[in-house]
């Protein structure tokens, strides 16, 4: 049975969006308008939404579901989002960027991630990764009169429709197997099939596998992730290093741990070289970063090796963590960023590690809040990263996976280094930073502490959250 209810969330933020949209157009030239704060409640709503619909037992609206596997998905990125807006207000006036077309494109991002972790069909999972990428190739390269960032959206658009043919030729396989696009009926399909009647199969799967692959930076697909994340705003590379993540590995975990399920043995030797390989070079590239940019680029790149060990373990645990994870990383990370964004100037970014020298002397707030983000990516107690990281790995060695998760701890051992490398500079250096830019602004400060009592909280007491968790993938695995 329909229920409206079920897109309550993503109407709201969509809704949003088009209010932005409208005060903007209908703005006098040099009026102000609190178009984040438009933003923030149609989040809140969105939030709401997702609340109320908790425990209904799968809403439906067609092919989107409201189950608590996308609400809790749907829950982190509206986090992403308020955290986004607060950062962006002192970025958008210091680097004159369009207010109007900024904010909107963010939120209806938003509504393309919260369409694409609900989705319980192929096409639609395909439509929202558009309407999400689209947003983000125009946010990458807002500052027009910036050639990097020209460059870096010219590269991610590219890469993205490379990566879009894939999906849609996995699309059309499995469709042509099938008979369906819907997840539900798909597996139906799959659970009664054997792979030597059908050796085509391992075609439709391989080349969904490589358009997702595509989205969360798995190696060797992860070309686009530096260069974008250098060339796009602070800001912006920190939105698109979670939101974009996060519902990618939301629609990633629905496809392949219910619809294609029954062929996990075959699937899951190819996603662990691909867990291998990006923790490794994720790790080791990172290591050779000058550019902090860079360097937390690489750092994503190895953070999504770390997920796809809670993919490929696929047992109560691995699924439980995949979505903490998503949680305690979306959060540090979007931080991490925003401390960039704020020591950021017009003319100026402030992103290199040597701009980082001394910064206890001069902004000790800021050196304080950026050392608990550093600590929590290198996955150190009492952060949410390192919880994170413990259930992942434990996932995989309660599911035998004991080489994986000896891979994982390793890597993260030296992923270590270069967060630390920055801590170091910060604290133990007697040169003060040259940094350029104003006082950070109290609403980005406010942003800062939320994410970094966040951070901290999730570290001493995960419970409940994980708790929210494991509720979550009971409703569709």
């Amino acid at each position: 049975m329909t229920d409206f209810s079920a897109i309550v969330p993503m109407l709201c933020v969509t809704l949003a969006a088009l209010a932005v949209m409208g005060a903007e157009a209908c703005r006098a030239k040099g009026e102000d308008l609190p178009l984040g704060g438009l933003g923030i409640v149609g989040l809140a709503g969105a939030a709401a939404g997702a609340v109320l619909l908790w425990n209904r037992n799968a809403a439906s609206f067609g092919v989107i579901v409201a189950d608590n596997f996308g609400l809790f998905v749907t829950l982190v990125l509206v986090a992403v989002g308020v955290l986004t807006i607060m950062f962006s207000a002192p970025v958008v006036r210091r680097d004159g960027l369009p207010a109007g077309d900024y904010y909107a494109l963010i939120l209806f991002s938003i509504a393309g991630m919260i369409m694409m972790a609900c989705a319980n069909d192929l096409l639609v999972v395909f439509i929202a990764l558009e309407i999400l990428s689209i947003a983000v190739y125009v946010l990458t390269g807002i500052r027009r009169d910036d050639p990097r960032a020209t460059e870096a959206a010219f590269k991610y658009f590219l890469l993205g429709a490379f990566s879009s043919a894939f999906f849609l030729y996995g699309i059309a396989f499995t469709y042509g197997l099938s008979g369906s696009t819907r997840l539900d009926r798909i597996g139906a399909y799959l659970a009664a099939q054997a792979l030597s009647d059908n050796p085509l199969i391992l075609v439709g799967l391989g080349f969904l596998l490589v358009g997702f692959a595509f989205k969360i930076s798995a190696v060797p697909f992860h070309m686009w992730t530096p260069d974008a994340y250098e060339g796009a705003p602070a800001i912006v590379t920190g939105f698109m290093s979670t939101g974009v993540k996060t519902a990618a590995f939301a629609a990633f975990a629905r496809v392949f741990l219910s619809a294609f399920e029954p062929f996990s043995g075959e699937w899951a030797p190819m996603v662990w070289l691909l867990a291998v390989a990006t923790m490794i070079l994720g790790t080791v590239v990172g290591v050779a970063q000058s550019n902090l940019k860079r360097m937390l680029a690489y750092s994503s790149i190895a953070h999504g090796g770390y997920l796809l060990v809670g993919l490929i373990a696929a047992n109560d645990v691995g699924k439980a963590a995949i979505l903490f994870y998503l949680a305690a990383y979306a959060i540090t990370n979007l931080a991490a960023f925003g401390v960039i964004a704020l020591l950021g100037a017009r003319d100026q970014a402030n992103d290199e590690l040597r701009d980082y020298a001394g910064l206890w002397h001069t902004r000790p707030a800021l050196a304080a809040l950026m050392t608990v983000c550093l600590l929590s990516l290198g996955g150190l107690p009492p952060t949410a990263g390192f919880i994170g990281k413990w259930y992942v790995f434990s996932a995989a060695v309660s599911a035998g996976y004991y080489g994986l998760a000896v891979i994982g701890v390793l890597t993260s051992v030296i992923s270590v280094f270069f967060y630390l490398r920055v801590v170091v500079m910060m604290y133990m250096t007697d040169r003060p930073a040259p940094v350029a830019a104003a006082p950070a602004s109290g609403l980005g400060m406010a942003a800062l502490v939320a994410s970094i009592v966040a951070i901290l909280a999730l570290g001493v007491l995960p419970t409940p959250v994980l708790n929210l968790a494991v509720a979550s993938i009971a409703t569709i695995f």
